[in-house]
């Protein structure tokens, strides 16, 4: 019987419950998905806890990869036992089976095994609206990137180093910067023993950069401000330290003329050519190894407690997958 993890109650990783469930027959444009391998993402943590809130009870889990089982009436560009990967759409990523829009999915392309696909999804096209899109990036920058041994943040590192882009990457150990370096980050600071904006402004000879990327939230808000250059961007998208307080817009001209915006994946990708667009370009530079994103830690679908517990402990790096 098809399997699934939901909530009911919000709450800590203990509210997650391995249920039974019943996955119908696929409707028109829709087709049913057998999972084989299933992204983990901060997202998850936020609606688990209620952060970002969802009707109850839910299932969660934003991306996957899978082999379409059954189509339903009007689906024509896939066919059954085609290799498919998503994110995004209606949270109920963590299952064994799922019905999924067919205009939510893309090929993987062979070369790239599903465990990948499933943990580049929602990471790696987040870099590419980051990079290529919120604040395009043409190669000579240098620019500021918190989380940078995070699974978007090792995205990141490979994908600045193809860009011809020099990365400052904030880390939270030695051995995180290491492995930030080791993925292209041209430099990294141990926050937890240094000044990022202090630093950063000393890595730039005093000019600051005209990007920061945060997906940290309120711990890093306004040191992140004290790193842009004038008229410099702060892209904020995500709060692993919780949401960013309510400020008074006076701060941005105090500190040069600064723009504050919030994207989503799911604006960048809501139309179906922009998906695509945005998959070609990652898996392309996945196939040209130029972006390597192997998943680092395992765990088994019911295990999905102990893997939120290991992604908001910070002890894990790069990506995490759970197999049903």
């Amino acid at each position: 019987m098809p399997q699934a993890i939901r909530i009911h109650a919000v709450g800590g990783p203990e509210v997650l419950t391995f249920d039974d469930v019943t996955v119908g027959v696929p409707g028109p444009g829709e087709v049913r998905l057998r999972q084989t391998a299933i992204g983990v993402n901060y997202i998850d943590t936020y609606h688990r806890s209620g952060l970002y809130p969802l009707s109850l009870p839910t299932a969660i889990g934003q991306e996957a990869a899978g082999v379409v089982e059954a189509l339903g009436p009007g689906v024509t560009d896939l066919g059954i036992g085609d290799r498919v990967a998503y994110c995004g759409g209606a949270p109920g990523a963590y299952a064994t089976h799922r019905l999924m829009p067919a205009d939510k999915l893309v090929p993987i392309p062979a070369g790239i095994d599903d465990a990948t696909a499933a943990t580049v999804m929602l990471k790696g096209l987040t870099v590419q609206y980051l990079f290529r899109q919120t604040f395009p990036l043409k190669g000579g920058e240098t620019i500021l990137f918190h989380a940078a041994a995070g699974g978007v943040g090792l995205i990141a590192c490979q994908w600045a180093r193809a860009l011809g882009v020099t990365m400052i990457g904030t880390v939270g150990s030695e051995a995180k910067a290491e492995l930030a370096r080791a993925h292209g980050c041209a430099h990294t600071i141990v926050y937890t023993r240094e000044d990022f904006a202090a630093r950063t402004r000393e890595l730039t000879g005093g000019k600051g950069v005209p990007v920061v990327y945060d997906s940290i939230g309120k711990d890093t808000f306004e040191k992140s401000l004290d790193c842009l250059q004038p008229r410099g961007l702060f892209v904020s998208f995500g709060s692993s330290s919780g949401p960013i307080a309510a400020f008074n817009l006076g701060l941005l001209a105090q500190k040069g003329s600064l723009y504050v915006t919030r994207p989503t994946l799911f604006t960048y990708a809501a139309a179906r050519a922009s998906l695509v667009a945005m998959a070609d370009e990652l898996f392309a530079l996945i196939r040209a190894r130029k972006i390597r994103s192997e998943p680092r830690q395992r765990f088994a679908l019911r295990d999905a407690a102990a893997a939120h517990r290991a992604l908001e402990s910070r002890a894990t790096t790069g990506a995490t997958v759970l197999i049903p």
